[in-house]
């Protein structure tokens, strides 16, 4: 079974059906400009952009809600979106850096080449927005991330009981995002350049 879904999704509610997104590696854009480091680390209250023209998983999704905490100590609601695998195509990342001399976005791409994609193992993005075009085989909708069987295993404090939905395989294009932070297991970024723009250039 497949399905199809574009929208625009906003946390204005925290118990709203999701879908899923894509990121690159917060663990090089977000720690190069507020030092996150690890996985279970505190947010730094700073959400970043990310765009990518296609992501194709075919070895499980699982998509859940949760709370991140952010450094000062309060909670920002996420939808976290999981995956075994994915492999993506030009991608672009972006975080407005506030500065002494003004605001500088550091601005990441890779993947451009799409016979030499991004690619990632035990994927997990935490957004709050996201608008793109999505295909799901075999999905269901309304189970308790508790018990999801089909994707990464869900993490988070406020995570067992929570709405998740799980499909066996995900493709998604024209995505545009944002997104709190990313983990992944390992992230092989073909073609990765990062530059600094003087103002606000983001990838929209």
């Amino acid at each position: 079974m497949g399905s199809r879904t574009r929208g625009g999704t906003r946390w204005k509610r925290f118990g709203v059906v999701m879908v899923p997104a894509v990121a690159a590696s917060a663990a090089i854009g977000v720690a190069m400009s507020q030092g996150a480091l690890a996985a279970s680390f505190a947010v730094s209250g700073q959400s970043f952009k990310v765009t990518t023209e296609r992501l194709v998983n075919t070895d499980g999704f699982v998509q859940y809600g949760t709370l991140n905490k952010k450094a000062d100590g309060d909670y920002v609601p996420v939808a976290v979106s999981a995956f075994n695998s994915a492999t993506i195509t030009k991608l672009c990342q972006s975080v407005v850096v506030p500065t002494p001399i003004g605001d500088v976005t550091v601005k990441l791409g890779a993947g451009a080449d799409p016979k030499k994609p991004v690619k990632a193992k035990n994927l997990f993005i935490d957004l709050a927005e996201l608008d793109a075009n999505a295909t799901f085989t075999n999905i269901d909708i309304g189970v308790s991330a508790s018990h999801t069987t089909k994707g990464p295993k869900p993490t988070g404090e406020y995570t067992p009981g929570s709405f998740a939905q799980q499909a066996e395989a995900a493709t998604l294009t024209n995505v545009k995002q944002t997104a709190w932070a990313t983990t992944a297991g390992t992230f092989e970024l073909n073609g990765l350049n990062i530059k600094l723009h003087r103002g606000k250039n983001e990838c929209y």
